[in-house]
């Protein structure tokens, strides 16, 4: 079967290009001598994950248990969980994991301790402890190198977890500064500073020259998108995933609809001072899908010397590809258009 027989709209999948990515960012961490541990957040795919690691990785990195306990089913044996784990029922839940594969989480906060250390006493093996700070995401993480330090000494003295080193999202200039302070400091506490992980696939090929860093966490990489082309990460080239969808109507000269809304599309815009619309249209690219009903795209024409006519298929490449790829049940991976497999989302709305 070829694509064009999917029916629409539909996630389609370059096997070429996913290869390619995955390559050029390993490359690049053997090159500056970086431990590889990717995003699934991206793909939610076992079978992904597993080639990154047969191309290098050493493991993954998940967001919720959830991601986790699935990926260990599909065999994965060396996971991270960069989220603050809270409360008993999850407790139970991550000492369960390490029965089956070497865990690590992240934590800001001593709340977040006391839920992995009651997971410690009873896991089948130590449960490995990085911090994370903030340094420009916005997000969690601590805010200085001494509450960094403070919350590493109650990880060290708690039997049963071992602390590993520090992480942030993503790497920036801010990072190589908060890291600055902070090493000194860890080191003058005798404190050891085994993992330095950091993240993101905007700044991913210049984070040798951000922070010094062991461990790159990276996840939209192996697919991109409109954002990371947008961001100067990847060209049109480079986007392995993309939505087929139909023409169903045009209303007007200057307007399309495709069979493509918010549930195909999601409905993440671009940053703001970036293009407008949902996505882009590489056959159509002066075309604009300029909103979204639920099953509806509307897709404006204004500007276009050539424009798509009823019963017409075109394919579109998703502003963010991570909130994409969860709408779907599955998607089709595909060699020169060819359908190789047909691939469930295992870990599609995972988010405990």
């Amino acid at each position: 079967m070829r694509i064009e027989e999917l029916q629409t709209p539909v996630p389609v999948i370059d096997y070429e290009i996913v290869r390619r990515n995955i390559r050029r960012l390993q490359d690049y961490c053997d090159q500056h001598r970086f431990k590889l541990r990717p995003h699934i957040k991206t793909h939610k795919l076992p079978f992904l994950a597993h080639e990154q690691c047969r191309a290098g990785a050493i493991g993954i990195t998940v967001q919720k248990l959830g991601e986790a306990e699935a990926m260990v089913q599909a065999g994965m044996r060396d996971i991270l969980i960069t989220y603050n784990i809270v409360g008993a029922e999850k407790a139970e839940r991550l000492a369960n994991l390490t029965y089956f594969a070497r865990v690590g989480v992240a934590i800001d906060n001593n709340v977040a301790l006391e839920t992995v250390a009651a997971a410690s006493k009873r896991a089948a093996a130590p449960i490995d402890v990085l911090i994370e700070f903030e340094s420009g995401g916005g997000r969690q993480g601590v805010q200085t190198p001494q509450e960094a330090l403070d919350l590493a000494k109650e990880v060290v003295r708690r039997s049963g977890l071992q602390f590993k080193g520090l992480m942030t999202y993503p790497t920036s200039k801010g990072t190589g500064d908060f890291l600055t302070e902070a090493l000194p400091l860890f080191e003058k506490a005798d404190i050891p500073v085994e993992v330095i992980s950091c993240g993101g696939t905007p700044t991913a090929l210049e984070s040798h020259s951000l922070a010094p860093l062991t461990e790159l966490r990276v996840g939209t990489y192996i697919y991109n998108d409109r954002m990371m082309m947008a961001a100067g990460a990847a060209s049109l080239g480079d986007c392995a995933f993309a939505i087929d969808a139909t023409v169903v109507s045009r209303p007007t000269n200057d307007r399309a609809i495709l069979d493509s809304g918010s549930k195909t599309l999601s409905s993440d815009l671009m940053p703001a001072g970036n293009e407008e619309g949902y996505g882009i249209l590489p056959d159509y690219p002066e075309a604009v899908i300029a909103s979204l009903k639920e099953e509806h795209g509307i897709v404006d024409l204004t500007k276009c010397a050539k424009r798509p006519e009823i019963g017409e298929r075109v394919r579109i490449i998703p502003n963010h590809v991570c909130v994409v790829t969860n709408l779907h049940n599955q998607v089709h991976l595909h060699r020169d258009g060819e359908v190789l497999a047909t691939l469930p989302v295992l870990l599609r709305g995972m988010t405990v």
